[in-house]
């Protein structure tokens, strides 16, 4: 098993990095009401927040809304990762959405995602972790994520929703997201809110800090999903 590489930064919207100690016994805490609240399967079966993550490191991505380009084409490299190499870190990835329960498996077909994914249709984790409604313009940088240009991304978000079986945007278009690491147990070593829709964390940092192999996401699907 690979060991564990130290989380030695917390980033929170758009602070400076700042060293942080390592372990979970001097990690920030999650609150326990906030371990509580529940989120929803695929099934809509509830599930609280903290099981998720009572028994292993976790990283948890909190995305905007489904029909999202931005948020498909991350998750769409999200599903790039090897389950083996999660395994061998001893940890669980996660995504969460803000939508009905009912828009999970049509996601996961869309995007190829085939680990663990829940929603949080009323928002109430997002709000209690402090992810912010609205846009921060700011640069962020080039994604390696993102594929699609502004135009053709949003001309696919809105055909996605126009000929789905409900006129919806699967959440809040307002919300924004985040990423976090966290566990075992109610323990975050690592937070960073997206300031806005393009603010996400590159993929392989957030591995490099819980120790997963670096994944090539420079192959591209043959098949184009609209």
């Amino acid at each position: 098993m690979a060991a564990p590489a130290p989380v030695t930064q917390q980033i929170v919207g758009g602070a400076t990095p700042v060293a942080t100690p390592t372990g979970p016994e001097r990690g920030q805490p999650l609150a326990a009401a906030v371990a509580e609240l529940p989120v929803l399967d695929a099934r809509g079966r509830r599930v609280p927040f903290g099981a998720l993550f009572r028994e292993r490191r976790a990283v948890v991505v909190f995305v905007r809304h489904f029909l999202c380009y931005i948020c498909k084409e991350y998750v769409e490299d999200l599903a790039k990762i090897p389950k083996s190499f999660l395994q061998e870190a001893d940890v669980t990835l996660i995504v969460i959405g803000q939508s009905s329960y009912h828009h999970i498996e049509p996601f996961c077909k869309l995007t190829g995602y085939s680990h663990e994914i829940y929603v949080d249709p009323e928002r109430e984790i997002y709000k209690r972790l402090g992810m912010k409604r609205g846009e921060e313009l700011s640069s962020s940088g080039q994604s390696p994520h993102i594929k699609s240009s502004l135009l053709s991304g949003s001309l696919r978000s809105l055909w996605r929703a126009v000929t789905g079986p409900l006129f919806d945007f699967q959440g809040d278009p307002a919300q924004q997201g985040g990423t976090l690491i966290v566990g075992p147990g109610n323990t975050i070593h690592f937070m960073h809110l997206d300031r806005n829709r393009l603010d996400h964390k590159p993929i392989n940092f957030v591995l490099q800090l819980v120790g997963v192999e670096h994944v090539n996401f420079t192959s591209r699907p043959s098949v184009l999903h609209v």
